[in-house]
C-alpha cells in the first residue's frame, strides 16, 4: 500500500439538496479515508459543492435569491448532511471560494503560457440541465437523455483546450495501469470513448448567455466553462496557486483517488486527465466509479415522490445503522436497488438480532461469571478464523468491496453465535472462562472492523468491554 493518499467525492451540484445518491458515494470515500487512516496511512478526504452554470442561475432567480444566497444556502445544507451522517472529510471545497478562483485563473495561464489554448467559433446543441454540449448521436428523439428536454442550438465564439493529441497518452495510462478505472465495465467504456475520436474541450461560454461563474482570464466577454471549474478543485483544494508545500504532499507525491458515479465518467477519465498532461501536472492514480441504482425498481425522482434524504433514515434507524444500511445493499460499481421496505427487516436481523445480541450476550456472560475481557486468552483455532476473515476484510476494503467486507464481519459475527451454542459457556463447564475470553477477543475484533463503518457503535463496543456496560447498541424496532 502506498504511503499518502488523496480520496476524493464528486463535488456535488447546488441544483439539489442532498439525497441518498450523493450519501452512497459520500458513505464509501469516508469509509476508504477511515481505513487507511486506521492502517496509519496519511489520507486527505476532500469534498464539496459546484456552485457555477447557467443552471444555478436560474434556480436561484425562480427562488427569489442571488446564485450566492442560493449557493450558501444548499453548501450549508451539504455540510449539515455530512455532519449528520458522521463524515469525517478533511477539508470542504466550495467552487465560489475565493482560492479556488485564483487557482482557476493561474491554471488557464498555465494553459496559454504552453500554448494549449486556442479561440474558434462554435456551433452545437447545448443541454442546460446537464451544462454541457451534446452531439446528435447522444440525444434520443431529439432530447436530452437525462433531463428529457431538447438542448439549444447555440453559435458562439469560445475558447478550447487542445485535448486531441492526450487522448494517446491517456489511452496509454489507461492500459498500463498508471491511471487505474474500477471497475472493469468504466474501463471499457473509457476505451470506447476513446476510440469514437472526441474534439477539443470548450473551456469557456459567452458572457451574455452566462452570467454566473468564473471571469476568463484576460476576456471579459467570457465565463469559464463549469466543468472545467469544476474539476480543478481537486488542486485548489489542497495548495495548488497558494502553497506548493501541501501540493506536493497531496497532489504531487500522493496516490489520488477519485469516487464517482458512472454518469460523469467521461469528465473525469478523459477531460480531467488531459487538462492536466496539457498544464504537464501528475494526473490522478484511479477511478473508483459506482453504478446507477434504483429505489424498489423504480429511479429516484421528485415527481415520484421517491426520493429519499439522509436525514429522514437517520431520524429512524440513527446514524451507524444508516450508514450500514446504506453500504450493505449491492457492490460498489455494479447497479443495484434500494429496498427501503426491507430496511426495518435488515436492521433487526443484522444489527438487533445479529451484532447487536452477540455483544449483550458476551458481555452478560463475562459479567455473571466475573471475567475480565480485557484479558486476552485466544485458542488457535478462534485466532485463525479471525485472522482470515480480517485477511479477506482488508483485501476487499483496499479494493473498493465495501459490501464484500461488511459480509466477511458478519461471517465473523454468525461463526461466534455457533461457537456459543456449541460450547454452552453459560452452563459454567470446566472452559467456560476460556471460551468467554475467546468471545471477548472476537468482539473487539469486530469491533475494530465495524470503525470505518460504524464509528460510533465500535466505540461504544470497545467503552462497554472497558466499563461492563449492558446497554443495548441497537434497539428492536
Amino acid at each position: 500500500m502506498q504511503k499518502s493518499y488523496l480520496i476524493t467525492t464528486p463535488i456535488y451540484y447546488v441544483n439539489d439538496e442532498p439525497h441518498l445518491g450523493h450519501a452512497f458515494t459520500t458513505l464509501c470515500a469516508d469509509v476508504y479515508s477511515r481505513f487507511l487512516k486506521i492502517q496509519r496511512k496519511d489520507a486527505f478526504f476532500l469534498t464539496g459543492t459546484d456552485e457555477h452554470g447557467m443552471k444555478i442561475a436560474e434556480i436561484a432567480k425562480e427562488k427569489g435569491k442571488s446564485p450566492k444566497e442560493f449557493c450558501d444556502e444548499i453548501s450549508e445544507k451539504f455540510k449539515k448532511t455530512w455532519k449528520e451522517l458522521s463524515i469525517e472529510y478533511d477539508f470542504f471545497v466550495r467552487t465560489t471560494d475565493k482560492y479556488h478562483e485564483l487557482a482557476v485563473k493561474k491554471f488557464i495561464e498555465i494553459l496559454k503560457e504552453k500554448n494549449q489554448i486556442y479561440q474558434k467559433e462554435y456551433e452545437g446543441l447545448y443541454c442546460v440541465g446537464c451544462e454541457k454540449f451534446l452531439t446528435e448521436k447522444e440525444l434520443e428523439n431529439g432530447l436530452c437523455p437525462h433531463h428529457k428536454r431538447a438542448p439549444l442550438k447555440l453559435r458562439e465564439k469560445n475558447y478550447f483546450l487542445k485535448i486531441q493529441d492526450k487522448l494517446p497518452k491517456i489511452k496509454s495510462l489507461v492500459e498500463t495501469g498508471k491511471f487505474k478505472i474500477f471497475p472493469e465495465f468504466a474501463k471499457k467504456e473509457v476505451f470506447g470513448l476513446l476510440e469514437q475520436g472526441l474534439e477539443d474541450l470548450s473551456i469557456s461560454r459567452d458572457k451574455e448567455r452566462v452570467k454566473w461563474g468564473i471571469e476568463f482570464p484576460g476576456d471579459k466577454s467570457q465565463l469559464v466553462y463549469v466543468w472545467f471549474d469544476a474539476l480543478i478543485n481537486y488542486i485548489s483544494s489542497v495548495g495548488f496557486a497558494r502553497n506548493k508545500k501541501k501540493f506536493e504532499r497531496w497532489w504531487q507525491k500522493s496516490f489520488v483517488v477519485h469516487f464517482i458515479g458512472k454518469d460523469i465518467l467521461k469528465f473525469h477519465a478523459i477531460f480531467w486527465p488531459a487538462m492536466l498532461l496539457c498544464a504537464k501536472i501528475k494526473t490522478p492514480n484511479q477511478l473508483a466509479v459506482n453504478g446507477f441504482f434504483t429505489v424498489e425498481g423504480q429511479k429516484m425522482s421528485k415527481t415520484l415522490g421517491n426520493v429519499i434524504r439522509p436525514k429522514d433514515l437517520i431520524e429512524r434507524f440513527g446514524v451507524d445503522a444508516t450508514r450500514y444500511l446504506i453500504l450493505s445493499q449491492f457492490p460498489f460499481g455494479e447497479d443495484g436497488d434500494i429496498k427501503m421496505s426491507k430496511f426495518a427487516e435488515k436492521y433487526n436481523a443484522d444489527l438487533a438480532f445479529g451484532l447487536g445480541n452477540l455483544v449483550s450476550r458476551v458481555l452478560n456472560l463475562a459479567k455473571k461469571q466475573n471475567i475480565n475481557l480485557k484479558k486476552t486468552l485466544v485458542q488457535k483455532s478462534i485466532e485463525n478464523e479471525v485472522k482470515r476473515r480480517k485477511n479477506n476484510y482488508q483485501k476487499f476494503l483496499i479494493n473498493f468491496g465495501f459490501y464484500e467486507s461488511l459480509k466477511e464481519i458478519w461471517h465473523l459475527i454468525h461463526f461466534c453465535d455457533k461457537y456459543i451454542d456449541k460450547e454452552k459457556p453459560w452452563e459454567k463447564r470446566e472452559n467456560s472462562k476460556k471460551v468467554i475470553l475467546n468471545l471477548g477477543y472476537c468482539i473487539k475484533e469486530i469491533s475494530k472492523m465495524l470503525s470505518p463503518f460504524c464509528p460510533q457503535k465500535s466505540k461504544e463496543i470497545q467503552e462497554q468491554i472497558q466499563e461492563k456496560k449492558l446497554e443495548p447498541l441497537f434497539k428492536k424496532l
